[in-house]
């Protein structure tokens, strides 16, 4: 998930980190924060983030030591040691260990998300290809026509598609294809595919916190308007409600 975890007592540092992560393109991050090494694992046992800030001085644990167990649950998970202290033992403990990055405070801008080009925005473009990809291939069923309209469909529901091109995958006349579709799915073409790319959207709402925009072009919504106003009409709500609702709900769990 595009989430942040800051572990650390310094809360003067964690806003600076907030700040700057809002004041940037990495602003769709979520930003969760704990001040021990129990708390903090014990939210990651609930849910992996896409990268771990931490200090290296922790109250209840030695930093360097709740890294590596860190890793041992999530090995590819990058974590940004930070640290007050100008030690070269400590950089040295902090690369041996397997981190990806090390700063000083007081953290700069530059900095930070120089780190986060380096190691975050690879893990995002993943988790994206990951959420979007499509899984299993197209076998047509000349038996059933329908059904195999609605596989196709599910798999390529992020491409630009029209009844024709699907009535023709199908070897189906468009009038006809529209009429078995209605009868044996209970919704229009139109109706189907709008539904299916708004289940993909709530996946990817849950999942990863990316913006709109990005979430709308990649389940094949032509813009983040048109999404939404689908969306809405479909959930009852629109998509910023409904990642808000689910977030808090997950919130109040960890809670």
């Amino acid at each position: 998930m595009a989430e942040l975890l800051i572990v650390d007592t310094d809360q003067s540092c964690i806003s600076n980190i907030r700040h700057i992560v809002e004041n940037s393109d990495y602003n769709f991050l979520r930003i969760y924060e704990a001040n021990n090494a129990q708390r903090a694992m014990m939210m990651l046992k609930q849910s992996r983030p896409s990268a771990l800030i931490m200090d290296v001085s922790l109250p209840n644990m030695d930093g360097i030591d709740f890294g590596k167990n860190v890793l041992l649950i999530y090995p590819d998970l990058p974590i940004i040691a930070i640290t007050g202290l100008k030690m070269f033992e400590i950089v040295q403990s902090a690369i041996n260990a397997g981190f990806s990055a090390y700063l000083l405070k007081p953290l700069t801008k530059n900095q930070l998300l120089n780190i986060f080009d380096r190691v975050l925005r690879p893990i995002i473009k993943m988790e994206i290809s990951q959420t979007v990809k499509n899984e299993g291939e197209f076998e047509l069923d000349l038996r059933k026509p329908i059904q195999s309209a609605v596989q196709y469909i599910q798999l390529h529901y992020n491409e630009c598609l029209t009844l024709k091109n699907i009535a023709d995958k199908v070897y189906l006349s468009p009038s006809y294809f529209s009429k078995s579709f209605k009868e044996e799915i209970g919704m229009t073409f139109v109706e189907y595919l709008s539904w299916i790319r708004v289940q993909k959207a709530k996946n990817m709402l849950r999942m990863i916190s990316l913006p709109i925009d990005v979430i709308a072009n990649n389940t094949g919504f032509a813009n983040s308007s048109y999404f939404a106003t689908t969306f809405k009409k479909i959930e009852g709500k629109t998509p910023t409600q409904y990642r808000e609702h689910f977030f808090w709900e997950r919130k109040k769990d960890i809670n």
